[in-house]
């Protein structure tokens, strides 16, 4: 997966997340109705960002096998080996996003929301690369 696709993907999390969190404060609000803290069928739901998450990670992450006679440290090194580059691309993808979003909010500008800001970033990260 491209780095570009990948912070596609973060932008998507944390646009999503703002709903997120709206409807975990909705739901606070009263625990008898569906869908609230004490709804169990609550957390397979869409909504919970599981699911984009969890997909996100089945992308990014390789496919690999440990040999069955490899050592603990043999194994260690072979996982260590075949994830550190997708860990690196998430903390990539998101530190990316987090930096234009602390950057709005330090500027102090009122002109554009955060979702606004992740609205278009996700259209800067989805144009192909421009030739100069």
């Amino acid at each position: 997966m491209e780095q570009n696709e990948v912070v596609l993907r973060a932008i998507g999390i944390l646009t999503q997340s703002a709903e997120w969190i709206r409807t975990a404060g909705r739901h606070s609000e009263s625990t008898d109705s569906p869908g609230g803290p004490d709804d169990p069928s609550a957390a397979g739901r869409g909504g919970s960002g599981e699911g984009q998450i969890g997909s996100l990670l089945a992308e990014v992450f390789p496919s690999f096998e440990v040999s069955s006679d490899a050592t603990p440290l043999e194994a260690a090194h072979a996982v260590t080996e075949a994830a550190l580059p997708a860990i690196m691309q998430l903390i990539g993808a998101f530190t990316y996003v987090y930096s234009e979003l602390a950057q709005l909010h330090d500027s102090g500008r009122s002109d554009i929301t955060s979702e606004e800001l992740l609205r278009d970033l996700a259209l800067r990260m989805s144009r192909p690369p421009q030739d100069n």
